[in-house]
């Protein structure tokens, strides 16, 4: 008999969406975030010409109509630059512009207006929303 672990109604969907979303059983979804917990956090810094950090940058997610769309979030710049999917490559000065523009690009018919704050999630397998590092240090 396999081990088991009791999990809420939600979590058990989160899990499923994302063994969905990246084609893998819910057990390798599980395993990876025991993985990416058990790993150090190191938050990539961005540097100019002379060397010296100029920004903090934090990865996020959005998922929107079945698609997850990775970016990067600078703490100094408020700028979000995607990093995966039809957008990638593409940066944009708020949170807001670029959860925007996932809804019109997946969504071409609807109102694309979002709260960017709520919309992308830290990539961090915590599931909070941007929103609770807007004003962190």
């Amino acid at each position: 008999m396999s081990p088991t672990i009791e999990v809420d109604v939600q979590t058990y969907r989160s899990i499923e969406f994302a063994a969905r979303m990246g084609n893998i059983t819910a057990a390798e979804v599980v395993a990876r975030l025991v993985r990416t917990a058990s790993e150090p956090a190191s938050v990539p810094a961005d540097t100019s010409e002379g060397g010296a950090a100029t920004g903090r940058k934090v990865a996020v997610y959005a998922d929107y109509e079945g698609h997850r769309t990775h970016g990067d979030y600078d703490r100094d710049t408020k700028r979000i630059d995607v990093r995966s999917g039809p957008l990638a490559g593409q940066g944009f000065k708020s949170p807001t512009g670029a959860a925007r523009a996932v809804v019109e690009h997946y969504k071409p018919d609807v109102n694309p207006n979002r709260n960017g704050w709520s919309f992308w999630l830290l990539d961090d397998g915590s599931g909070e929303v941007l929103q609770s590092i807007r004003h962190t240090v």
